[in-house]
């Protein structure tokens, strides 16, 4: 089992529109949206069953019985958080603010604050048709995502196993959900843009990546918006060494595809035919040349 895992610096360099792509590209049987923050993998990939929905309890939150509170302000003063406010001379917690760190507890002289179970989010599941896709929604304001990433993955695992690939669509940026997404990820593909905040974050994760020494590739999607930065960060990944997938145009009927809810290889575009090239670079390094799997895009183009 390889498991490819599809990144970027951004949000909106189009990392789950080739996502979805490969999905289609090889067949995938075993797929994963670890978004968390904001899911829609499912939305392209047209998900027709129902899914297996399951609270997610993240860290507890405090609670002040305001009977036992005797209202000496220590839990204020020392929460860092500032989740705990004085209203009608009551001591009460901010849930959205509260991290559950433990400290006003420990502070506290009558043991008037409990720490109580609090639902982070919904798990997702869906199966059937032979296919196993994991995903997560997380509760408003919540802060814990990496988590709840790491039980996305832990969902597909039994069914992982016996699957040639799993696809992973993983969050922007370089916070927690990304770090939480990288564990066990053979390889990670990084969609950059060629924009100046493009290239920046794009650097930013590729540095993330490469602490946990995850094989690299990268390629450069809506590439024709600014040619001269497209060769910048090609001649960035000659000088780190970093393998170039190739290069998407930017497509109306990508745009189009999606608000139908299809993928950009259902339909014939110049964007679908450049991700059916990446796909075969990528899938060709991940399976060590020559692997069936690589061949799969030939009979599809």
């Amino acid at each position: 089992m390889k498991q490819l895992l599809i990144l970027s610096g951004k949000g909106g360099t189009g990392k789950t529109t080739v996502a979805a792509a490969f999905i289609k590209l090889s067949s995938a049987k075993v797929y994963a949206d670890c978004d968390v923050d904001a899911p829609n993998l499912h939305i392209v990939m047209q998900q027709l069953s129902e899914p297996k929905k399951t609270n997610f309890y993240g860290l507890p939150k405090a609670e002040i019985d305001v009977e036992a509170c005797i209202c000496c302000g220590a839990c204020l003063e020392n929460c860092r958080f500032q989740a705990i406010e004085l209203k009608n001379g009551q001591f009460l917690v901010d849930p959205f603010s509260c991290e559950g760190c433990g400290v006003c507890g420990e502070v506290c002289s009558t043991d008037a604050i409990s720490f109580k179970p609090e639902v982070s989010g919904d798990l997702l599941l869906y199966e059937g048709s032979g296919t196993t896709f994991s995903t997560a929604k997380l509760k408003m304001g919540n802060g814990a995502s990496g988590k709840l990433v790491s039980e996305v993955k832990n969902q597909i695992k039994e069914a992982a196993a016996s699957a040639e690939l799993v696809i992973v669509d993983g969050s922007p940026g370089i916070g927690c959900p990304v770090i939480a997404s990288l564990s066990g990820a053979d390889m990670v593909l990084i969609v950059a843009e060629p924009s100046l905040s493009g290239i920046s974050d794009m650097e930013r994760i590729i540095k993330t990546a490469e602490i946990f020494g995850t094989k690299i590739m990268l390629c450069v999607n809506k590439y024709d918006t600014h040619i001269g930065n497209t060769e910048r960060i090609e001649q960035f990944c000659r000088e780190k060494q970093i393998s170039f997938a190739g290069k998407i145009p930017f497509d109306l009927e990508a745009v189009n595809a999606v608000n139908k809810g299809e993928t950009i290889v259902d339909s014939a575009c110049i964007s679908g035919d450049a991700v059916r090239l990446v796909f075969r670079n990528v899938a060709a390094e991940l399976f060590n040349e020559g692997k069936k799997i690589a061949e799969t895009v030939v009979s599809t183009k």
